[in-house]
């Protein structure tokens, strides 16, 4: 796969994303349902906890994207949903630790929600991933 960043300004760089890519030559593609901070029983976790919930939403990324033979460096979008925007802005350094060290930086589209499906979440992430 080949992928090509569409920047006609680069302020998004700093935030971590690429306004669009170009994607070639793609053999699987792999659409991600949203990940929460749930345990392996869908229990949801860290109620009140921003930072806690950011962190097991994008361990659970990452343990559907292995499931599939592949990482964070092979999601091509990403959406994320919160129920408070400026709490997740203030833990986005999460997002930075994981696809920095990839030079991954998907288009990406942050939401603001009322709530999520289970009331004590307030983080889900939802991904396109290809290789």
């Amino acid at each position: 796969m080949n992928r090509k960043p569409v920047n006609p300004w680069s302020w998004s760089l700093n935030v971590g994303y690429n306004q669009g890519e170009i994607i070639e030559g793609v053999n699987r593609q792999l659409i991600c349902a949203g990940q929460t901070s749930v345990d392996a029983d869908g229990n949801p976790l860290h109620a009140e906890d921003m930072r806690k919930q950011i962190a097991l939403s994008l361990d659970n990324l990452e343990a559907v994207l292995t499931a599939a033979d592949m990482t964070l460096a092979n999601i091509t979008r990403l959406v994320i949903y919160t129920t408070d925007v400026d709490e997740a802005m203030k833990h986005f350094d999460q997002l930075g630790a994981r696809f920095g060290p990839l030079n991954a930086a998907p288009p990406m589209t942050l939401l603001g929600v009322t709530r999520l499906a289970i009331p004590a979440l307030m983080f889900e992430i939802e991904a396109t991933a290809a290789d």
